[in-house]
């Protein structure tokens, strides 16, 4: 009963239904001092164009080197201490053995620098009024940012901690996980832990990273003067919403362009451009990048462009096999419900959604990489055999056989009982002055699945678009500092638990 009496004990004291006034002070005084510090700070990190590479390894990869050294000298210069692990970087304030975990990552996906008004790798302060431009800007350099100069604040208010706080900046959070779980065999991870890639008020839930991969076979064009699809691409990568896509269109005559063009001007936010090229016409998509994980926020110009093409049957082709399988297992709709049976939702995480996002042309085909988000409420099994028969049915009746046919099921993530959940609703409440706020669940899939009781905090309010992995990512001033404020306010309160 002693036992019991005293964990009921120290569990009320670290919820305790409202932000204390040293928490409220300490991060008053970090928006004061460091706003334009972290502004500063942020543009060096978004210089670093910290993309993984393909034909460089990591060590040697100039971006990730100068990136790392850069974070190493400014936290020194904040008081910090830094500890370089190659892939994972530590920054931490206090002594241990008590701790908390903040997790974040230093790398950032690939840019398409001419969708955007200034380089992607210059932090633009001037395009958009209130707005702060850049690769990484939200999706994670911001929070990184963030993160060191809460702890800075921390460490001028002279505040004793219970806990230290260790920051751990991953750099291959975007391409390969592998490092990181290597890195966790030996690594005495926190009891509990916080990333900042997320959303706010606190999320418990992740959808599993999933997809479905084929390659449409080559397949030989009819030698006739009849219009023919002769090719269908779009997609940059894996987990970004296509803002654009292109089909070649030869022997086309004035009534099919202008029917292509009538479908296309049925679709809201889309843009075609329709040039003479070679015996054909080129036709180049425009929608909205997005990321993948909340496939609402864009629009998907693969699957729009497929539609536009619906507008009559193509002769037998590579590409309009291509155009075949997304027009009939995805269509416009972000949630499956063509694909089989597949569909399906969770009454907190949500439904299943689905978006193809890169679509190339291979030596063997045209290679068709579908990303989903899948809740809990069905097991791989059952999802496996699902999608098989909805493949199956799908070459049956084109009469062709796939090639290269993957899938990979991700396990969704729910946390139930997290200890410090309650802190960090208590403090999004306090600064933003919503009451009763609740945790909610993304479709996104962060580093959050690898730790003990991980919850993500930010750095996107609940209802804003996520632009991380948008061709248009930014993070606006003044929610920037509202992310200072209360990541100073719970790094506070959580190095003061017992």
């Amino acid at each position: 009963m002693k036992h019991l009496l005293l964990a009921l004990f120290l569990l009320c004291s670290w919820h305790t239904g409202a932000v204390t006034p040293e928490a409220r002070s300490v991060a008053d005084y970090a928006v004061r001092t460091y706003e334009q510090a972290m502004v500063d700070s942020l543009a060096k990190m978004v210089s670093y164009n910290t993309v993984a590479l393909e034909d460089i390894p990591f060590e040697k990869n100039p971006a990730m080197t100068e990136f790392k050294s850069y974070l190493k000298s400014l936290a020194e210069e904040l008081g910090l201490d830094f500890a370089d692990h190659d892939y994972v970087l530590l920054i931490g304030l206090g002594e241990g053995p008590k701790k908390f975990g903040v997790i974040t990552h230093g790398d950032v996906q690939p840019a398409n620098a001419s969708k955007w008004q200034q380089s992607p790798y210059v932090l633009d302060l001037t395009s958009e009024a209130g707005k702060l431009v850049g690769r990484g800007s939200e999706d994670d350099k911001g929070p990184i940012v963030t993160a060191l100069y809460a702890m800075k604040a921390i460490k001028d208010k002279g505040i004793e901690l219970n806990r230290r706080i260790e920051l751990l900046v991953y750099m291959a959070e975007e391409s390969d996980w592998g490092p990181l779980e290597e890195f966790l065999k030996t690594y005495n991870a926190a009891d509990f832990n916080i990333t900042l890639d997320s959303n706010y008020p606190a999320v418990t839930a992740e959808k599993g990273w999933s997809s479905i991969e084929v390659t449409v076979p080559v397949a030989q064009s009819a030698d006739t003067k009849q219009a023919e699809l002769m090719s269908f691409s779009g997609g940059s990568f894996a987990s970004q919403i296509p803002p654009e896509a292109t089909a070649f269109v030869r022997n086309a005559d004035k009534a099919m362009i202008e029917a292509i063009k009538a479908r296309g001007a049925t679709q809201e936010g889309m843009h075609y451009t329709f040039t003479d090229n070679d015996g054909g016409v080129e036709i180049l998509a425009t929608g909205k990048s997005a990321h993948s994980s909340t496939p609402q926020d864009g629009i998907n110009a693969v699957v729009y462009l497929a539609d536009a093409l619906s507008i009559r049957s193509w002769p037998k082709s590579t590409a309009s096999l291509a155009i075949a399988y997304i027009n009939e297992l995805v269509g416009t709709g972000v949630n499956a419900e063509k694909f089989g049976s597949i569909a399906f939702q969770d009454d907190f995480m949500g439904p299943m959604t689905l978006a193809p996002t890169v679509v190339k042309n291979t030596s063997k085909g045209i290679s068709i990489f579908i990303n989903l988000r899948r809740p809990r409420g069905k097991t791989t099994e059952v999802l496996d055999r699902q999608t098989q028969a909805a493949l199956a049915d799908w070459q049956q009746r084109h009469r062709v056989k796939l090639k290269d046919v993957s899938t990979s099921w991700g396990d969704p993530l729910v946390v139930d009982d997290a200890p410090h959940l309650g802190i960090l609703l208590d403090v999004y409440s306090y600064f933003t002055g919503v009451k009763d706020p609740q945790p909610v669940s993304i479709g996104g899939s962060t580093n959050a699945k690898l730790f003990p009781n991980a919850l993500s905090f930010g750095p996107s309010m609940p209802g804003a678009e996520y632009t991380g992995h948008s061709e248009h990512e930014f993070i606006t001033r003044e929610q920037f500092a509202l992310n200072l404020k209360m990541y100073t306010a719970v790094f506070v309160e959580l190095g003061s638990m017992q």
